[in-house]
Order: structure tokens, then C-alpha cells, then sequence
């Protein structure tokens, strides 16, 4: 009877866990990369020292967060700001095409519904990665010298209901 028991809890717990997920609404934080070589003639540039220390301070706000996947575009500095949640996390970061957000934002609802997701893009791409999830610019603009904005955006489930969007900073303040 106690094994009976004990399975019938199990599958209660397994089924409700189950339908919360189905109902949770999909979390996708959205940064700038960090702090780049600001050297004339640079392509790629790659981080400086304060970038890979606001990249460590990235890793650790979102080190809980159970984030699922990381979108980087093809640069050495998106792709080193996401390098040390990557690593912590045993994540491969996808690259996305940021001439493409809103192939992104399906993407993103399709495969990671009620899921947690970064993207890490450039101070032009931000609030219209925002805005390709479907919800309103939580700040007016990103300066090219702001590399400490963390955006959060919650994508409901149901379609009906519009994203919202929080904007908070991270990392040492310039």
C-alpha cells in the first residue's frame, strides 16, 4: 500500500510540475556585450579588461536562472561576454543573425517556450530584439558607451497576452 502511495504522489507531483511548465512564460534576457577595445581600425574587437569582468558579473546575475540557451551574433566580443555563463552553464551559444530578429523571436518562442534564454547583441539591437518579442521598449535608447543594461522580457504563453519588458543594470556602473 506505501509503495501504492508513494508512486500515486510521484505521478501527482511529475503531472503538476508538468502543467506549470505549460503555463510559465518564457524568459529572455537580452544584453549588450560588454565593454569592447575601442582601438581605431579594429574589425572584431575584443573585450577589454572591464568587459571580461562584466562578463564574469553577467555569469553570476544569470547563473540561477537556469537558462536554457545563449544567442550571440558572429562577433569575438558577443560571443566572450556570453563565454563565461556558457561554460558554467555546459552551454554551446547559437549564433543568430541580428538583421533578423523577428525570425529570432519565433525561434525562441517555438523552441524554448516557458523556458529561460540569453541573447547578447550591440546597443542598436537591443530594444529592437525587445520589440521583436512583442513588448514595448522598457528604456528610450542605449547609449554606445552603456554596456550595463540586463533586459528582461516576459513572453506569455497564451498569444493573447503582450510580453512585458524590465530593464535593470549589472556589472560595475561607468
Amino acid at each position: 500500500m506505501q509503495a501504492f502511495l508513494r508512486s500515486f504522489l510521484l505521478l501527482v507531483v511529475l503531472l503538476a510540475s508538468a502543467c506549470t511548465s505549460k503555463l510559465a512564460p518564457t524568459t529572455v534576457y537580452i544584453v549588450r556585450h560588454a565593454e569592447k577595445d575601442l582601438t581605431p581600425g579594429l574589425a572584431d574587437p575584443p573585450l577589454t579588461p572591464e568587459g571580461e569582468q562584466r562578463a564574469l558579473a553577467l555569469r553570476d546575475s544569470l547563473l540561477n536562472r537556469n537558462v536554457a540557451a545563449i544567442f550571440t551574433t558572429n562577433t569575438t566580443r558577443t560571443r566572450a561576454t556570453a563565454a563565461p555563463l556558457a561554460a558554467a552553464r555546459s552551454l554551446t551559444p547559437e549564433v543568430y543573425d541580428a538583421k533578423q530578429l523577428p525570425a529570432l523571436a519565433t525561434r525562441i518562442r517555438k523552441d524554448y517556450a516557458g523556458r529561460t534564454v540569453l541573447i547578447v547583441g550591440h546597443s542598436n539591437t537591443l530594444l529592437e530584439t525587445v520589440e521583436a518579442l512583442g513588448a514595448e521598449r522598457p528604456v528610450p535608447a542605449i547609449g554606445d558607451l552603456q554596456y550595463d543594461y540586463l533586459l528582461e522580457v516576459q513572453v506569455p504563453r497564451k498569444e493573447k497576452d503582450r510580453p512585458k519588458a524590465l530593464a535593470r543594470r549589472f556589472g560595475a556602473t561607468r
